[in-house]
């Protein structure tokens, strides 16, 4: 029987009667957890297209149905959104920043108070990424040895040696479901022997990860897969990574400016060759029509601060790309930003008055924030271009009545005709983007 998973994707499974799993078997998770037994992220499949798969992924503090996407809280917080609203909306993981937030509050007060979920006041799932991604964006700010890296705080000034146990005891006084291990990251559009040494030093580092981490039994450290776009350093990462036996593996280094059609490879070789009964997390991956490739070639997870940073411009994610609310022709459109959106922003309020909002009060980005994360967990579809249906066929599905660009629907605002162009944005009479 054919069942559609969160995202979209056709599976092949016996009907789920009960999707969510029963309270017992999470109890008994809790309950091994406590008696010292080893927690890993169990991966359940439930149901697979090809290379496609939904699954059920068992966590400390919660059963999460895959494919998910995970918002970025950076220091404990989804800014503009309750706990409860991003529970209202279906959130499974919220990602946490161990970089910011070992800086602000600290980890030591986070662990005096009982860890993050305490801390947050958050009952579901939480991730922590290691810093190293703060090697890419605060390059300017960071020294990478072999010991570390080194940073200059952005707070104070002062200098902060990250290394791969201090990643690792942070994570531990936090205490997410999951922890990242400390890897060396570069640009994908970087080539050279740094590629290459960011790998092995990935690898050596997640030796000294396993090592420092001092709580197996209740936090899933994921390794991370790098070696930028070259197919053999790759390999070499996921078989290295895979022989260390972890709960979980990350897809990483991707989303960084490489073009389409090599990021796609990179992610269907990893899932490939990654273990099919533990999750795959593509790191840094939050544009809609990427989640749902990377779901079709076996991905499992996905964080982006996008849906939430887009919002805070004005911007609403919907199923034609988007929607810039702050456009002079939303001030007196009193259609809801999507029509065919059951989500509490769509239900109740207008363009026009949304588009009042986003230029002149801080509710609007907080109802756009809402808006858009509703639109991540549940997933419309979509126009797609080439690249997708290149991927498709890979992952084993013929999607290619999709790809055509010649069929888009015309779109009205206030009766005036958008236009739609090859540089896949829509205009209005003037010229001026407002879906894009």
């Amino acid at each position: 029987m054919e069942y559609i998973s969160s995202y979209g994707l056709a599976e092949t499974s016996a009907p789920l009667t009960n999707p969510k799993p029963p309270p017992p078997k999470f109890n008994l998770r809790l309950a091994a957890a406590v008696a010292g037994a080893k927690v890993q992220a169990a991966a359940v499949i439930l149901g697979r297209f090809n290379r496609a798969r939904a699954a059920q992924l068992t966590l400390p503090h919660f059963v999460c149905q895959t494919p998910l996407f995970m918002p970025v809280g950076t220091q404990g917080t989804i800014k503009g959104l309750t706990t409860s609203q991003l529970e209202e909306i279906g959130c499974q993981i919220i990602l946490g920043n161990t970089y910011h937030l070992a800086l602000r509050p600290t980890s030591e007060l986070i662990d005096e108070l009982g860890g993050l979920h305490n801390f947050m006041n958050w009952p579901r799932a939480l991730l922590t990424d290691s810093g190293g991604f703060q090697m890419v964006s605060l390059l300017h700010l960071a020294d990478i040895t072999e010991k570390g890296v080194t940073f200059q705080s952005p707070v104070d000034g002062k200098p902060m040696l990250l290394t791969p146990e201090e990643s690792i005891q942070i994570q531990n006084r936090i205490g997410a479901d999951i922890i990242m291990a400390l890897d060396d990251v570069v640009k994908t559009t970087i080539t050279g022997p740094r590629i290459e040494e960011a790998m092995y030093r990935t690898l050596r580092w997640i030796d000294r990860c396993i090592a420092a981490h001092k709580r197996p039994h209740e936090q899933n450290l994921f390794g991370i897969v790098q070696g930028g776009l070259d197919p053999v350093l790759r390999d070499i990462c996921v078989k290295g990574l895979v022989e260390r036996d972890l709960p979980g593996y990350a897809i990483g280094g991707l989303a960084g400016g490489e073009d389409k059609d090599s990021f796609w490879r990179v992610v269907a070789q990893c899932t490939a060759a990654l273990p099919e009964d533990k999750p795959r997390y593509v790191m840094g991956v939050g544009y809609p029509l990427d989640i749902v490739v990377c779901s079709a070639l076996g991905a499992d997870m996905y964080d982006c601060v996008y849906p939430t940073r887009t919002a805070r411009f004005g911007t609403a994610l919907i199923p034609e790309g988007v929607l810039k609310l702050k456009h002079q022709a939303m001030s007196n459109d009193t259609r809801p930003i999507d029509p065919t959106c059951e989500c509490m922003v769509c239900k109740n309020y207008s363009r026009a008055y949304i588009h009042c909002l986003v230029t002149k009060d801080a509710m609007g980005s907080q109802l756009l924030s809402y808006r858009n994360l509703f639109y991540m967990m549940k997933f419309p579809k979509g126009d797609v271009p080439q690249w997708v249906c290149n991927a498709m066929e890979v992952a084993g599905i013929d999607i290619s009545l999709c790809c055509t660009s010649s069929c888009h629907p015309k779109l009205f605002v206030n009766d005036q005709k958008l236009l739609y162009t090859k540089k896949a944005h829509i205009e209005d009479g003037n010229g001026e983007a407002i879906y894009t």
